[in-house]
C-alpha cells in the first residue's frame, strides 16, 4: 500500500474526500499523516476522527519560509510518502520543498487554470462575468498555480450567484476528482515526466484527461 501524506490549512473537505475514498477502497493507500500550518484548522479533527496523525507547525515559530519546510520535510519524511497531497494548503512553497517531492506533489486550484491562478478565484469569475467556472488537479512545479494540470472539471455560473453559490458548486466537484486523481497516482497510472501528466502511459494535453469531452 502506497503512503499519503496530506497537507492542509482549514477546514479540510477535500480531505474529508479523501478520507471517504480510503475508506472505500476507491484509493488503494493508506493516509498515514495530516499536517497543518494552523494549529486551529479544522480539518486536524478530521483526521483525528478518523484515526490519522495529525500535525501542526506555526510559521511564527521558524526565522525563514526555508527553515519551516525544512522541518516539515523532515516531519513528513517520517511517514515516508509516496505522494505528497495539498488540500487546501494555503502556503506558498520553498523552491527546496517543490524539489523534493518532485512528480509527487498534487494540488488543487479552484480555478479552470490557466485562468485565475492565486486567491479570490470565485470573486474574479462573478466580477468577470464568466459563464463556465470549475477547479484544476494539477502537479506541483515552482511556478504558482502552474504545473501540469491532470484533471479539470467545469460548472455553470448563473446570473445572480453568490460567492458561497459558486464555491458549494466548485467544491462539489473537487470532492469527485481529487480523490479520482489521488487513486490514480497510488495505482502507478499517473505519472509527472518532460513537465507533463501522463496517465497509462499517454501525455496528457495542457487542460488535462478527457478535457474535450468535460
Amino acid at each position: 500500500m502506497k503512503n499519503i501524506v496530506v497537507l492542509i490549512s482549514g477546514n479540510g473537505s477535500n480531505l474529508q474526500a479523501i478520507i471517504d475514498a480510503c475508506k472505500q477502497k476507491k484509493i488503494k493507500g493508506t493516509l498515514r499523516a495530516v499536517f497543518s500550518n494552523k494549529a486551529d484548522a479544522f480539518g486536524l479533527e478530521r483526521a483525528r476522527e478518523a484515526g490519522i496523525p495529525a500535525h501542526s507547525l506555526e510559521a511564527s515559530q521558524f526565522a525563514s519560509r526555508e527553515a519551516f519546510d525544512r522541518q516539515l520535510i523532515q516531519e513528513i519524511d517520517a511517514y515516508a510518502p509516496d505522494v505528497v497531497v495539498l488540500a487546501g494548503y494555503m502556503r506558498i512553497l520553498s523552491p527546496a520543498f517543490v524539489a523534493h517531492y518532485a512528480e509527487r506533489l498534487l494540488n488543487i486550484h479552484p480555478s479552470l487554470l490557466p485562468k485565475y491562478p492565486g486567491l479570490h478565484t470565485h470573486r474574479q469569475v462573478l466580477e468577470n462575468g464568466d459563464e463556465e467556472h470549475g477547479t484544476s488537479v494539477h502537479f506541483v512545479t515552482d511556478e504558482l498555480d502552474g504545473g501540469p494540470v491532470i484533471l479539470q472539471a467545469k460548472v455553470p455560473v448563473f446570473d445572480g450567484d453568490s460567492e458561497d453559490d459558486v464555491t458549494a458548486r466548485v467544491q462539489a466537484q473537487e470532492h469527485a476528482i481529487y480523490p479520482l486523481v489521488v487513486g490514480w497516482f497510488v495505482d502507478g497510472r499517473l505519472q509527472m515526466r518532460d513537465n507533463a501528466a501522463w496517465l497509462d502511459g499517454i501525455r496528457l494535453p495542457p487542460q488535462g484527461y478527457a478535457a474535450d469531452e468535460a
